[in-house]
């Protein structure tokens, strides 16, 4: 039977601090990122099983780019985001593909804005 593409696992508003960033400044003082993860994944299995190994383990997600967004620095976010694409591939084997949206509320731009952010879609390498 097929894979329903619309099966997915989410996790929404991680907040974590981290000092990425273009400027000397942001790896100094660090700041907030908030980042929304959808994993598509097929469920059927872990459904039908009640079974945490068929699925994502949302809490072991969480560690993972907790690991990430507080590691070694990136200038971009876009950096960030693949790294944490990278990692979750690692290590979830029913992990088809992966939507990451990181947003960063205090990037240094002149003017009024809610925050910035980057969205990445990513599916498992070959």
């Amino acid at each position: 039977m097929p894979f329903n593409a619309n099966d997915r696992v989410f996790l929404r508003g991680i907040v974590l601090f981290g000092r990425h960033g273009l400027f000397d400044e942001e790896e100094t003082l660090g700041h907030r990122f908030e980042i929304d993860l959808d994993f598509h994944v097929d469920l059927k299995a872990a459904g039908e099983a009640d079974d945490v190994t068929r699925t994502i383990d949302y809490g072991v997600a969480y560690a993972i780019v907790r690991e990430v967004v507080e590691g070694a620095r990136c200038k971009l976010i876009e950096t960030l985001a693949e790294r944490i694409a990278a990692r979750l591939f690692q290590a979830f084997d029913s992990l088809i593909a992966v939507t990451i949206e990181i947003r960063k509320p205090s990037a240094p731009i002149p003017g009024v804005f809610d925050h910035a952010g980057i969205s990445i879609h990513r599916e498992r390498p070959e």
